[in-house]
């Protein structure tokens, strides 16, 4: 988790998108690591999420990234975590929780992970709360940011 937040640190620091950052985890290698582009690339889908898991699937020449973890700075939102399902990755562990960066401004679609999980009868198995309070001081540096921008 301390690498997603540096990428997300790295990436606001650039101007590069939102306060997010993610890495991929496999027998204890990291495979990716990437933060939010959104803003850099002028496309919504390059969250720091999406983008660890063309990075890792690029790696291993696949797309199914079985036996893998995926550690990211707030909890997914339904687009990440349908990729995370469709790229079989074993567990997303994360920090903050949707609702955090809702409160920020963000165009958050409220569904939670375990909705996702419940209603998609996904095997992804979540672990919520992980560093929460350095995601937390993530969100409030990217807040107290005079040039930011919300998406």
């Amino acid at each position: 988790m301390k690498i997603a937040i540096e990428e997300a640190y790295a990436g606001i620091k650039h101007g590069h998108g939102g306060p997010f950052g993610a890495v991929i985890v496999k027998d204890g290698e990291i495979l990716s690591r990437a933060h939010n582009t959104v803003l850099l690339d002028g496309d919504p889908t390059r969250h720091a999420e999406t983008r660890a898991i063309s990075i890792a699937a690029k790696k291993l020449g696949t797309y199914d990234l079985t036996g893998c973890e995926i550690y990211s700075t707030t909890e997914s939102c339904p687009m990440c975590f349908s990729a995370v399902h469709w790229a079989r990755i074993d567990r997303i562990i994360y920090g903050t929780q949707i609702d955090d960066v809702k409160k920020l401004g963000f165009n958050e679609l409220t569904i939670s992970s375990e909705h996702m999980k419940e209603k998609g009868a996904s095997n992804v198995a979540l672990s919520g709360g992980f560093m929460r309070r350095a995601c937390e001081e993530l969100l409030e540096a990217w807040d107290s940011m005079s040039e930011k921008r919300v998406y």
